[in-house]
């Protein structure tokens, strides 16, 4: 079996992160069940390009189960459990090519070797593998039935491809879906961002200015969570839809040019490149901490910050780096990479239990529309929207009302009015 992992040797330990995240994915579990049952992934071979946490070690066992032949590589060079990979690898026989820290080059090799494994479903958050495939195996597009992708960024990227032509595979927005973006990036993203923050710098947030650079699920689930821990949230924005909710839920709203003065923390959820660039650097307090919880390390211009700072201590603590700019301190976290995945340990099981079983039905609905999907982007079917939210309610305890057939006929209805 084919693999790349740091050390083998942790695997006991991932087993056990893997079997405590379990716990708390009751949904993801009765998908498996029912994959286990059907095996609609049956001879099949998928390549998936994610964060190897444990929480997708359940998602990949749920595909195994489906009958699928699946190879995992990272989306993310800091986001990889070592432990978990290697219990992947030795306790259930996945191959996993992923090493946390690993540099960019190896980062590559590593999707390149899951695009090797010639698969018929690929999965993806980032689009880094869909893209690798469209550039250097354009030939391979015809043989992908389709695939998935889970997060904003690639979802934006996909859409672009789209709109030029140049998407060969269909591909289902996974992170589009109702059960994936109202909770996962919202509530999963606005706590294991704090928590990421918090893990890497020993930070109070009380009393802080802290200010959160876009207004979409990510940034409202954070600029939620920032405030219910006392701090002072500014939200910057180029949306006027999106500033006038912020506003009105209560933030203060700026441009960044002005926040970058004020702000104690500044945290990116934009999708966007260069979010905070020199001229805010310029302009930053001493001691401003600055990271990033979008896919890509592009949303902070971390080669300016390199260029304009006359003294760089990397390593200062674990996942903070020093940039000294006219005497004044600025430190950068995780590299700028995904401070959620590469401090902490990225989303709570319970939220990632409805993504990543909307994750596997989709990879299921793929197979069994074989044939009939063009190369564009598709939304989730609400019929899966409505299955897993209904068996997470369950799950919880939480029951609902039933529309009579009297309402039912009301809705459908214009007749009846005032």
């Amino acid at each position: 079996m084919q693999h790349d992992i740091k050390d083998i040797s942790l695997a006991a330990e991932g087993k056990k992160r893997i079997a405590w995240a379990e716990r708390d994915m009751p949904v993801l579990r009765q998908v498996k069940e029912k994959f286990e049952r059907a095996k609609p992934l049956a001879g099949l071979k998928m390549s998936a390009c994610l964060h190897v946490t444990c929480e997708t070690a359940n998602l990949i066992r749920t595909l195994k189960a489906g009958g699928a032949d699946i190879v995992l590589c990272a989306s993310n060079p800091l986001s990889t459990q070592d432990d978990v990979a290697a219990s992947l690898v030795q306790d259930y026989q996945i191959p996993v090519l992923a090493r946390k820290g690993e540099d960019r080059a190896t980062f590559f090799q590593h999707i390149k070797a899951a695009i090797a494994h010639s698969p018929q479903i690929t999965m993806d958050d980032g689009a880094d593998l869909i893209s690798v495939i469209h550039k250097d195996n354009p030939e391979m597009c015809r043989q992908v039935l389709g695939s998935t992708e889970e997060t904003t960024t690639g979802v934006i990227r996909l859409r672009a491809m789209a709109k030029d032509g140049a998407l060969k595979i269909p591909i289902v927005a996974v992170n589009d879906a109702k059960t994936k973006n109202l909770f996962d990036n919202r509530y999963g993203t606005g706590q294991s961002t704090l928590d990421g923050i918090i893990r890497a710098t020993d930070m109070l947030i009380a009393g802080k200015n802290v200010v959160c650079a876009g207004y979409g699920w990510c940034g409202r689930g954070f600029a939620l969570r920032a405030r219910g821990l006392g701090a002072s949230v500014i939200v910057t924005e180029v949306d006027a839809v999106k500033a006038l909710e912020a506003a009105m839920d209560g933030f203060r709203v700026m441009p960044m040019r002005e926040a970058a003065k004020i702000g104690d923390l500044f945290c990116t959820l934009t999708g966007d490149i260069n979010v905070i660039d020199c001229e805010h650097f310029a302009v930053m307090k001493d001691g401003a901490v600055v990271c990033n919880s979008g896919h890509f390390d592009v949303e902070i211009n971390i080669k300016a910050l390199r260029e304009m700072a006359s003294e760089v201590k990397k390593n200062a603590r674990n996942f903070v780096d020093e940039y000294v700019i006219n005497g004044k301190r600025i430190y950068l976290l995780a590299e700028g990479r995904l401070v959620n995945l590469a401090a902490a340990e990225g989303h709570p099981a319970s939220v990632m239990d409805m993504s990543f079983s909307t994750q596997a039905l989709a990879a299921e609905w793929v197979v069994k529309n074989k044939g009939k999907l063009q190369p564009q982007v598709y939304d989730i079917p609400s019929e899966i929207e409505n299955y897993v939210a209904d068996l997470k309610l369950k799950s919880m305890g939480i029951g609902i009302d039933e529309l009579t057939a009297e309402q039912k006929k009301y809705l459908e209805s214009w007749q009846e009015g005032t």
